[in-house]
C-alpha cells in the first residue's frame, strides 16, 4: 500500500488530486497538508511516505524553499512539483532542488496518474517538453559529480552500471558499511534521494568513472 502526502493551500486542488490519486489507486493512503508546517507534522507523526505532492508556493515557503525544506529534513523521500505555472527554468530548478519530478496542474487525469506511476516506480518525471537537459543543467550535474572523490566517482560508475552495495563491496574489496558510506555521500553530494535520480543524472552527461588500477 502506496502512502502519498497532497501538500497544498487550496483545498479544491487538494480534493481534486485526492480524487485523482484515490481512483486510480486504490489501495493508496492519502494525507493532506495545507502547508510545510503541517506536512512535516504528518510526516513525523504518521512515518514513512511513498511520495509527497507539493504545491510550488505555500503560505510558509515560496519558491522552492518548502521543497529545500523538506529534502533537507526527510532527504529519502521521493517529492513531486505540482504546480500551476510552468516553465523551463521552473522544472529545471526543481530538479536541480532534487524533487523527483514536476507534474504540471493542466496535465490530464490520465497523464497525471502516469507521472505519479512513474515516480512510485523510482523514475524521475518532467512534461516531455522538457525533459532534454539544457547546457546549465548538464554543467550543474557535472559540477555535482566533480564534487565527488575519486573512489565515490568509482562507486557511482559502479551503480550506473546496475550493481547492488554487495557487489560493488566484493568488486573493491571493501566492506558494506563503507560502501554504504560512499553511496549516501554520492547522494548528497548530488542532490539526489535514490540511486535511480542519481543514475539518471550521471547517463545526461554520458559519466565515465575512472579507470581503476590493478588490484
Amino acid at each position: 500500500m502506496e502512502r502519498v502526502l497532497i501538500v497544498d493551500d487550496h483545498p479544491l486542488v487538494r480534493d481534486g488530486l485526492r480524487t485523482v490519486i484515490a481512483v486510480a489507486f486504490d489501495q493508496t493512503e492519502l494525507f493532506e497538508a495545507a502547508s510545510i508546517g503541517e506536512a512535516m507534522a504528518i510526516i513525523d507523526r504518521e512515518g514513512d511516505f511513498d511520495l509527497v505532492m507539493l504545491d510550488l508556493n505555500m503560505p510558509d515557503a515560496q519558491g522552492f524553499g518548502g521543497l529545500a525544506a523538506l529534502r533537507e529534513r526527510y532527504p529519502a523521500l521521493p517529492i513531486v512539483i505540482v504546480s500551476g505555472a510552468v516553465e523551463a527554468g521552473l522544472v529545471q530548478g526543481a530538479i536541480a532542488n532534487g524533487a523527483a519530478g514536476f507534474i504540471p496542474k493542466s496535465l490530464k487525469r490520465s497523464a497525471i496518474v502516469a507521472a505519479v506511476q512513474q515516480v512510485l516506480d523510482g523514475n524521475l518525471y518532467v512534461p516531455d517538453e522538457f525533459a532534454a537537459p539544457d547546457d546549465a543543467e548538464c554543467e550543474e550535474i557535472r559540477r555535482r559529480i566533480d564534487s565527488l572523490t575519486p573512489q565515490q566517482r568509482v562507486v557511482l560508475g559502479l551503480v550506473v552500471a546496475g550493481k547492488l552495495n554487495k557487489q560493488i563491496a566484493w568488486e573493491l574489496d571493501v566492506s558494506m558499511t563503507t560502501v554504504k558510506a560512499h553511496v549516501s555521500a554520492i547522494l548528497a553530494k548530488m542532490n539526489c534521494y535514490s540511486r535511480t535520480q542519481a543514475v539518471i543524472m550521471a547517463g545526461k552527461v554520458h559519466f565515465t568513472p575512472p579507470e581503476r588500477g590493478p588490484a
